[in-house]
C-alpha cells in the first residue's frame, strides 16, 4: 500500500519486486477510521485473486520506531494513529507501517537504481523533498523512527517560511513548490523572457504549474531552463551537506520534478561537485534518476512487510 494525501495505491508484489496487480482509490481525508476502512477494502479486493501473506503500508507521515503508529501526517487525519493494529484487526494479516519515502528508498535499493549500492540516499523531489537513507544495507530510521527528514535541513537562515514552522528549509529551495515560485517570479517580472511559460498557462503567471515549466524547458525556453537550473543547484548544495555526514556512494532522485531529467540533474551534479567537502580528495558519489517511478512506494512497503 502507498497511502498519500489524495490516493491509496495498492499492489500485489512478488518476491522479485514485480507488481502482479494494482488498484487505486481516493484517500478519505477527514477520518482516520475511514482511511483504515479503505485500506482494508482494497486488501480484500486484491486477496480475492491472490494469496497475500502480509501487508506493508507506506504512509506519508512520521512513523514510530515499532513501525506501528503514525505519529503525525500533515495531509491526513492521523495524529498518534495506531494504524498497524487498526488495519490488522480488519484484515487478519500481519501489517507493517513505514514512511513512504523510506519505502521508496528500500524499493530502489532492492530492485531499482540503488541495486548493488549499500550506502545510498533516495530523494523524492516533488511538492517538498522526501528522503530515505540506506546505510550498510539497512534502512536508517533513527532512534524514534522519524529520521531522514532531510527536506527540513535549514539551508538559509531566516529564509522562506516552511510548512514545518521553520524558515529556510531545503525543500523551500529545491522542490516543485520552489520551482513554481521561481517561475512565477520570473514570469511576473520579465514577461518577455518567460513567454513560453506564459503561453502554457494562458498568460496568467499565478496559474503556472511545475509540469508546464518543465515542458517549456524541454522546448528550449531560456527562462524555464533557468528555473530548473536554480532548483538543481540547490539540490546539489543539499546533497553536498548530506555527503559530509553520510558519505553515500549514490544519490537516487525521484519524484515529479525529476521528470525533467538532466535539466535538473546536470546543475545538481555541477553544484554538488563544487561544494562537496574534500572534493579533491574523495571519490564522487553518483547522482542518478530513480527507476521504479510511481510504483516504488508500494513495492518497497511490500518488501519490508515480507522481510
Amino acid at each position: 500500500m502507498d497511502v498519500g494525501g489524495t490516493k491509496v495505491a495498492a499492489g500485489v508484489v512478488d518476491g522479485a519486486g514485480v507488481v502482479l496487480a494494482s488498484i487505486r482509490r481516493p484517500t478519505p481525508d477527514h477520518s482516520a477510521s475511514e482511511v483504515a476502512d479503505t485500506i482494508a477494502a482494497v486488501v480484500a479486493e486484491l486477496r480475492a485473486d491472490y494469496e497475500v501473506k502480509a501487508v506493508g503500508i507506506g504512509a506519508a507521515g512520521w512513523i514510530d520506531a515499532d513501525r506501528s503508529r503514525v505519529l503525525f501526517a500533515p495531509n491526513l487525519a492521523w495524529r498518534d494513529e495506531p494504524l498497524r493494529d487498526e488495519v490488522s484487526g480488519r484484515i487478519g494479516l500481519p501489517v507493517v507501517v513505514e514512511n513512504d519515502a523510506n519505502a521508496m528508498a528500500w524499493a530502489e535499493y532492492r530492485f531499482g537504481a540503488g541495486r548493488g549500492h549499500r550506502d545510498l540516499v533516495c530523494l523524492t523531489v516533488g511538492t517538498g523533498i522526501g528522503s530515505g537513507i540506506v546505510l550498510g544495507g539497512e534502512l536508517y530510521r533513527g532512534a524514534f523512527g522519524i529520521g531522514a527528514e532531510t527536506g527540513h535541513l535549514r539551508m538559509v537562515p531566516d529564509g522562506h517560511l516552511c510548512g514545518c514552522g521553520n524558515r529556510g528549509c531545503w525543500e523551500r529551495y529545491a522542490s516543485g513548490r520552489a520551482l513554481v515560485r521561481v517561475a512565477r517570479q520570473i514570469a511576473a517580472s520579465d514577461p518577455a523572457a518567460a513567454s513560453a511559460m506564459l503561453d502554457a498557462c494562458g498568460g496568467d503567471a499565478e496559474r503556472l504549474t511545475g509540469p508546464e515549466v518543465t515542458e517549456a524547458a524541454r522546448k528550449g525556453d531560456p527562462a524555464a531552463i533557468r528555473c530548473l537550473t536554480e532548483i538543481g543547484r540547490w539540490l546539489g548544495e543539499g546533497m553536498a551537506s548530506l555527503t559530509a555526514v553520510l558519505d553515500p556512494d549514490r544519490f537516487v532522485i525521484g519524484g515529479g520534478v525529476s521528470d525533467s531529467g538532466e535539466l535538473l540533474l546536470g546543475p545538481a551534479r555541477e553544484r554538488f561537485a563544487e561544494t562537496v567537502p574534500g572534493r579533491e580528495h574523495r571519490p564522487p558519489a553518483e547522482v542518478v534518476i530513480a527507476e521504479l517511478g510511481s510504483q516504488a512506494g508500494l513495492v518497497g512497503a511490500a518488501d519490508l512487510a515480507r522481510i
